[in-house]
């Protein structure tokens, strides 16, 4: 794997923690699988015809 290095806003990492909290999870898993999930999408809407 690759060791990224984010800047992240205050309020966004605190928006951040918080889910991560919540869902017993480290910071930097929540952060991986919205990165995922946006790229996903991101790519989807790349392959729509027009």
């Amino acid at each position: 794997m690759t060791q990224v290095t984010l800047i992240l806003e205050p309020s966004v990492a605190l928006f951040y923690t918080r889910i991560a909290q919540a869902a017993g999870v480290s910071l930097e898993q929540v952060l991986s699988d919205a990165l995922f999930k946006l790229a996903g999408e991101l790519s989807l809407e790349a392959l729509q015809p027009g």
